[in-house]
């Protein structure tokens, strides 16, 4: 695959698992959307979705890889680093069209994200902070622990990934994608409670890039301050889940 390839499959096939992903954020948080508080399971699944949508769709140009800690992983197990910067950079550059597209489809509710007139504190018309239609935010704020999280989830995402490439008749049958979208949906309602799942640093740090600088009205704070441990964790996951299949398999 050439470098141009690489980096067109993976701006389009990560721009659509943002949108989907961003998207279905947007549509349980938001005020005034339809699916408003529709709850977890439909997350967990609209990312699911996501990833079905994009990777299918890059594949044929990229072989849709979408995540950084999927790169990093497959590049420690084989030893292949010529072309990561490609798919790192084609992936960042789609999770911040995808977050821009999100906010577009969501224009009007996010727009309507302001206090009504006349309310008070912790009223109905209080703004919805939005940060979290955009990028992962911690049940509980405690750096080791949400470290330790996401490098064990980003292992369980790379590891089968990675395992998925020896059983022939999914590569064969193209189902490999649909069964890594369900293990997606998998890890989001297992493992996804204590920090909402990111195992994915494009993932976060794109759309929590877009987030800083999109005028939404008291859109809330970008947590910047959190912002390193959805990065980390998953690269370390990733490099441990290749690490552990090129010493395993």
């Amino acid at each position: 695959m050439s470098n141009g390839d690489i980096f067109v499959g993976e701006v389009i096939g990560t721009a659509i698992l943002i949108l989907f992903g961003a998207g279905v954020c947007a549509a349980v948080t938001l005020r005034y959307s339809k699916a408003r508080a529709s709850g977890w399971v439909v997350i967990a699944f609209g990312w699911g979705f996501g990833v079905l949508a994009g990777a299918y769709t890059a594949a044929p140009l990229s072989g849709g890889q979408l995540n950084p800690a999927v790169t990093v992983g497959i590049a420690v197990d084989t030893g292949k680093w010529g072309q990561v910067w490609v798919y790192l950079l084609g992936q960042m550059v789609g999770a911040m069209l995808g977050a821009v597209l999100a906010y577009l489809v969501y224009l009007a509710q996010f727009q309507a994200n302001v206090r009504k007139e006349g309310t008070t504190e912790g009223t109905a018309g209080e703004p919805v902070p939005t940060l979290g239609v955009f990028s992962t935010i911690p049940e509980i704020r405690n750096p080791v622990a949400n470290l330790i999280t996401e490098i064990i989830a980003t292992m369980s995402l790379v590891l089968p990934v990675l395992a998925f490439g020896l059983t022939k008749g999914l590569g064969e049958s193209g189902t490999t994608v649909l069964i890594v979208s369900l293990l997606v949906v998998g890890i989001g309602l297992s493992l996804g409670g204590p920090t909402g799942y990111a195992i994915n640093p494009a993932r976060d740090l794109g759309p929590r890039i877009v987030h800083t600088f999109l005028p939404i009205p008291n859109k809330g704070s970008s947590d910047w301050g959190y912002s390193w441990i959805p990065v980390v964790g998953p690269l370390i996951g990733g490099a441990l889940a290749g690490l552990v299949y090129n010493i395993a398999f």
